[in-house]
């Protein structure tokens, strides 16, 4: 088979956006047979993939020199920025052979534009969040520019804006983190800014899920978008002995009693909130299983690493007492759990991936959001969507800093977790529904299936490329 046309996907490092990336590039390829994907990858570890892919995806992995990246606001800008020679090298390369269709960059590696500029190749962006916070973003741009409005004045209070993406009026307090301070935002602005020079923008969600936001960006004022998604990892569980334990306890569960608490790969809390949870856990009496993870070392570019004995962060006591109730564990096969008939409830950060997950499964989510645009995403679920229940909207870690909110009380937490296991019959109907049209949309001639063709057709266009028919016969 000839190869017809290359793309140079650049995702961002946290191991969410990676995964995303290569599931999108997946997608690409077993749609359509003339395309090739070569995936840059901007740190040392290598992110996994279907085993079908290997013979039309690469994989080119970038030194990460960590002195030269500094933790918070300027972590992906220094590291986009360090990294744009070599990834000039690496297109370039696949240029020679007059092949080269594009960059697909992720929505934190905009400066990468810069080199596909150099090039002379179009530039794509591809959302690993929701259309609805796409929506912000312009808007944040929009007002800024055209009406001279800066939203770091809104820091601290109970402002509420009108944004054409979201039907319901969005609190302030749930604004991305960091919009408050003014080297972020003008980083948010200049993002929406490079957004609009590209020719399409394809957004990890679909239709069904979030028509008003879809709809609000089809006026002409943005790049296409394409709905494409859900797009998850769902072999990201497949793990040796740690998955076989987790399963084999969930199997001795009986249906829906169980509550799982994760909160992503950077998801950690300080020692005061772990004790809140753990007796708001005991307090419940449901059964759970609990990902816990300890906090990075403050000011380290680091994921946050499993606790070698969690009883040192735990109440005295508490895993004796809870042994025939809960389970904590460190890392979780998020999706297979997620999947098991005896999980009746998720508390979650709200990362998108994770909500995806939480829908494609038919979970309910109750909503404790962390840091970046996870406030944004409870906000919707909960308020907008009518799809989850909230415990704490506007919980907010600072990652510049490290430092924690005040706890979370455990008569908060555990009212949060009672409400998810005993939902509103309503909610539960709705979370079903979406389950079944997250499915829909992915097969042949669903909504995301045929956005994607769009995608690909538009791919295809930037060159002078040969029929699929003429391929066929080569």
């Amino acid at each position: 088979m000839k190869k017809v046309a290359e793309l140079v996907f650049i995702p961002a490092p946290p191991v969410g956006h990676i995964e995303s990336a290569v599931e999108m590039a997946n997608l690409l390829i077993r749609r359509d047979e003339r395309l090739f994907i070569t995936v840059i990858v901007m740190k040392v570890r290598k992110p996994s993939m279907s085993e079908d892919a290997n013979s039309r995806i690469r994989f080119v992995e970038l030194p990460f020199e960590e002195s030269k990246s500094k933790p918070g606001i300027q972590f992906m800008n220094t590291l986009v920025e360090n990294n744009k020679t070599p990834v000039r090298d690496v297109a370039a390369g696949i240029q020679t052979n007059n092949r080269l269709a594009g960059f697909v960059v992720d929505m934190l590696c905009t400066g990468m534009i810069d080199v596909a500029d150099e090039l002379g190749v179009p530039s794509y962006v591809y959302f690993t969040s929701s259309a609805g916070y796409l929506g912000l973003v312009f808007h944040l741009q929009s007002i800024h520019d055209d009406q001279n409005i800066d939203i770091t004045q809104f820091k601290d209070l109970d402002t509420e804006l009108s944004v054409p993406s979201f039907t319901n009026s969005v609190p302030a307090k749930v604004l991305p983190t960091g919009v408050e301070n003014p080297d972020v935002y003008s980083l948010y602005i200049e993002i929406a800014r490079r957004f609009r020079q590209t020719k399409g923008i394809a957004v990890n969600t679909f239709m069904e899920l979030e028509s008003h936001a879809v709809k609000s960006l089809s006026d002409g004022k943005t790049p296409p978008v394409y709905p494409v998604g859900p797009i998850l990892n769902l072999k990201s569980g497949e793990r040796s002995h740690q998955s076989d334990a987790i399963m084999s306890w969930l199997d001795d569960q009986p249906p829906s009693s169980v509550v799982f608490l994760c909160f992503g790969s950077l998801g950690s809390f300080s020692k005061e909130q772990v004790k809140e949870i753990a007796d708001a856990l005991e307090c419940s009496g449901y059964r759970f299983l609990w990902a816990l993870r300890q906090p990075k070392p403050k000011g380290k570019v680091e994921i946050p690493k499993e606790y070698e004995d969690p009883q040192e962060v735990l109440p005295e006591g508490f895993l004796e007492r809870m042994a025939g109730m809960g389970k904590v564990i460190g890392w979780a096969p998020q999706v297979a759990v997620l999947s098991h008939p005896a999980v009746g409830g998720f508390v979650s950060h709200c990362g998108w991936n994770s909500t995806l997950e939480s829908v494609w499964c038919g979970v309910p989510m109750a909503a404790w959001p962390l840091y970046a645009e996870q406030q944004m995403n409870a906000f919707e679920m909960v308020r907008e969507l009518g799809l989850a229940v909230e415990i704490k909207m506007d919980y907010r870690k600072d990652m510049m800093t490290d430092i924690y909110p005040e706890p979370l009380m455990a008569e908060e937490i555990e009212t949060g977790i009672r409400k998810v296991m005993t939902i509103d019959e309503e909610i539960r109907k709705k979370v079903n529904e979406m389950k079944e049209k997250s499915r829909e949309a992915m097969m042949e001639g669903g909504s995301s299936y045929i956005y994607l063709g769009c995608l690909i057709e538009d791919l295809i266009k930037n060159m002078e490329f040969p029929t699929q028919k003429s391929v066929e016969q080569e």
